[in-house]
């Protein structure tokens, strides 16, 4: 992508020299990853970071299941978790102090992991083929305030949809959507993740899974809510789709306290990509981790242990590879 190319080289510019710290820095001893939920693709990288942490660094490791992106930046930022998954969207109004957050958090990122794609799923024969389709239905727009929820009611209102044009809002998670899905209990629900997303991958296996498109929209979500927003689809094949599927991706950053020290944001980024072999064999989405592309976290400011970390390694000393 050349925004993502644009945004590495500039990164690079302005990056301080890193200092010498007269040696190697000290492995940490504790490590603790603010994941997702059951079936998230969070949780199983965070999973496969954290055992990368224990053969590495004989470390103490808790991965902390959550309700994702909002959530896990709130423990960052107090503190109780040392790292974090989040969307980049929902980042930026925590280091802007917007609703959910009650007050700028102070958090910087250490990469740009991957894309997440926005899927509202239901089921064939429902007659929801488009966003507007949703009006007089009974959603699910995911758990309140996570980044689902975030993305969910900025594409709804993107699409001229209002909330009160719903027949019934819920706010379930994405296991409980799926099962309240099954069961006839509603009738369509959203939900952003890499891919393929498990939670839709298992109902689509006890289902007949349909994805909603949702071409064209893009240019009037970004206007309403920012560039983090690109358009994106969802290939054929996947959940056994016969087309692919136009809709909404927004990158998703790994992210950390900015009173954190640098020695330890250093090793945290150097562990990430030591073991992105373990993290592609957690879920494929890894595979896009590269560390070009990983500098993109606009608007979110890099650690400067992660800064130091892209300059021992320059990123920018071979092609671009497109995330």
């Amino acid at each position: 992508m050349r925004w993502v190319r644009a945004a590495a080289a500039t990164l690079l510019l302005v990056l301080p020299a890193a200092a010498c710290t007269g040696g190697e820095p000290a492995a940490p001893e504790r490590l603790v990853i603010a994941a997702g939920g059951p079936e998230d693709v969070y949780t199983f990288l965070a999973e496969a970071l954290g055992e990368a942490a224990r053969e590495a660094w004989s470390a103490q490791v808790d991965v902390v299941t959550t309700p994702g992106s909002v959530e896990n930046l709130r423990l960052v930022a107090e503190g109780r978790a040392d790292v974090g998954f989040a969307t980049v969207d929902a980042a930026e109004i925590a280091v802007s102090g917007q609703l959910p957050f009650v007050t700028a958090l102070p958090i910087e990122a250490l990469a740009r992991l991957y894309d997440d794609y926005l899927q509202v799923v239901t089921l064939a024969g429902s007659g929801i083929d488009r966003l507007s389709d949703l009006a007089g239905r009974r959603v699910s727009l995911g758990t309140e305030h996570s980044g689902t929820d975030i993305v969910a009611d900025r594409v709804l209102r993107a699409a001229g949809v209002t909330l009160d044009a719903l027949d019934t809002r819920t706010d379930l998670s994405p296991r409980t959507s799926a099962q309240a899905l099954a069961a006839g209990e509603i009738d369509a629900f959203f939900i952003a993740g890499g891919l393929p997303t498990p939670v839709v991958t298992n109902l689509a296996g006890t289902a007949s899974v349909r994805l909603v498109t949702m071409p064209g929209l893009v240019d009037d979500l970004q206007a309403q809510s920012g560039q983090h927003y690109q358009a994106g689809s969802i290939p054929a094949g996947t959940y056994g789709l016969e087309t692919e599927v136009a809709t909404v991706t927004v990158a998703n950053v790994l992210v950390v306290r900015q009173d954190l020290p640098e020695e330890f944001a250093y090793r945290l980024t150097e562990l990430l990509f030591d073991a992105k072999p373990e993290l592609v064999d957690a879920h494929e989405e890894a595979r896009r981790l590269d560390h070009r592309s990983a500098l993109a976290t606009y608007p979110i400011t890099l650690h400067a242990g992660a800064q130091r970390y892209y300059r021992a390694t320059k990123p920018l000393a071979g092609p671009m590879v497109s995330p």
